[in-house]
């Protein structure tokens, strides 16, 4: 009789929907929930939520191809009973309690460019970061495949690069009750 071959623990799926038009908020939400929640339709119907007299939304690109803006990514998230938590850069990375956040979510620049001309203007871009079974992923939507970050110590290596070039902004995604006890942050 024949023994069975070993069971190898299978690689965890990673949920990652990749650039589309201007929509890297919705994938950027998509990613860190890990799943597809947000469409460019939702998106919209919550700038108008929160504009709703306006002729021109303050929320996202007047050419209707997405560019959301931070409030759309808050209110998506407190819809889901979630809260966006802003780090402050201020802070050593070693406050942040990696085990008490869903995910994070980083508004970077990124260059802009026509073809293979590279313009001199930035524009911003929302980036998913996330832990699937264990491991750390960079779930950026300009990637073909997430990228492996590791452990919490890969991830802050990550973000610690990614706020040493200056114009990043970090969101943590945590439940209302790890945002409203604080416990997203070490303060020993």
């Amino acid at each position: 009789m024949s023994q069975a071959p070993e069971a190898r623990p299978s690689a965890p799926s990673v949920y990652h929907e990749r650039q589309r038009l201007e929509l890297c908020a919705v994938h950027a939400l998509n990613n860190v929930l890990q799943q597809q929640l947000f469409s460019q339709e939702a998106a919209d119907e919550i700038c108008k939520r929160l504009a709703p007299d306006s002729r021109l939304n303050p929320h996202r690109s007047l050419l209707g191809t997405g560019n959301y803006d931070v409030n759309v990514i808050m209110a998506a998230l407190q819809g889901l009973g979630l809260a966006a938590v802003w780090w402050d850069r201020r802070r050593p990375l070693s406050q942040m309690a990696l085990p008490q956040v869903l995910g994070l979510i980083l508004n970077l620049p990124s260059p802009v460019s026509l073809g293979l001309l590279s313009l001199p203007l930035r524009r911003r871009h929302w980036v998913a970061l996330r832990q699937v079974g264990g491991v750390y992923y960079n779930l950026d939507s300009k990637l073909r495949a997430p990228e492996v970050l590791g452990d919490e110590d890969g991830v802050r290596v990550f973000l610690e690069t990614a706020l040493a070039q200056g114009l990043c902004e970090v969101l943590l995604v945590v439940t209302k009750e790890v945002e409203e006890a604080g416990c997203w942050l070490h303060t020993s």
